[in-house]
């Protein structure tokens, strides 16, 4: 959670600061008050200005990350347009703004300078060692070198090996009679290895907005799959002969119930 809005026009007005922004110095350029800019640079969660910027890949929107990362210990859902970021594990789907962190701390002079105090505070009021050195914002490179390639998708957070489990979800057709599905737009999914058939089946009846009386199978191989098996049993059990390029192959159909 960052300074409250307050606080920092405090600062503001104590240090004679203007709350006016302007492209130029000259008297003839237009400046817009800084308020105007309030709904891009706070968080909408605790509502001061963002620390440590960090943006939800689904829906873009951007909040302080220790706010959101407190928000996802108790919902899935993005707080402000209510997106399902991820069905079991959001942290995966949020990635740092170092850019929009750095406008932020340009147009409010004095914020990475009261953060910063604020934390070595927190650390000396309990009697602990202040982490040296203190940075809040990316230090600007002294020698420029052309990074390599890195094509792997990375997480502001390590993966515990129980839930590096990636699915492919093929689908194989629908029964006659079974109409206006919509299709399954993202058939590669990366879940818990602790999930069950079962939840990856609430996950395709939600993405396909499926009725609650169509039946959907799910197969491994040539072994229709019980609700109850998770996915970490079905990988090992299977063995190679379920895996595809490094992806645990799912297939699955929609049927019709029997009416005996």
């Amino acid at each position: 959670m960052s300074l409250s809005t307050h606080e920092v026009e405090e600062t503001h007005q104590n240090k004679d600061a203007s709350p006016y922004i302007s492209d130029t110095d000259s008297e003839d350029e237009p400046k817009l008050p800084l308020n105007q800019f309030y709904p891009y640079i706070r968080c909408g969660l605790c509502c001061g200005f963002l620390i440590d910027a960090t943006t939800i890949t689904e829906c873009l929107h951007t909040f302080c990350k220790s706010c959101i990362v407190k928000h996802f210990f108790y919902g899935n859902r993005c707080p402000t347009c209510s997106i399902v970021v991820h069905q079991t594990q959001p942290l995966y789907n949020i990635r740092p703004d170092r850019q929009l962190q750095d406008i932020v701390y340009k147009m409010i002079p004095f914020l990475e300078e009261l953060e910063r105090d604020q934390m070595c505070n927190f650390y000396k009021q309990r009697g602990m060692e202040v982490p040296k050195p203190v940075v809040l914002s990316p230090p600007t490179p002294t020698v420029a070198r052309k990074p390599k390639k890195d094509t792997s998708t990375h997480s502001v957070f390590t993966i515990p090996p129980e839930l590096d489990v990636s699915l492919l979800l093929q689908f194989v057709g629908a029964e006659d009679g079974i109409k206006n599905y919509k299709p399954l737009e993202r058939r590669y999914v990366r879940v818990s290895g602790e999930a069950t058939v079962r939840h990856v089946e609430l996950f395709i009846r939600r993405k396909m907005e499926l009725s609650p009386t169509c039946q959907v199978d799910m197969v491994c191989g040539d072994h229709l799959l019980d609700h109850d098996q998770s996915l970490k049993q079905i990988q090992n059990t299977m063995g190679e002969e379920a895996v595809q390029d490094g992806l645990l192959v799912l297939h699955f159909g929609l049927v019709l119930p029997n009416e005996s």
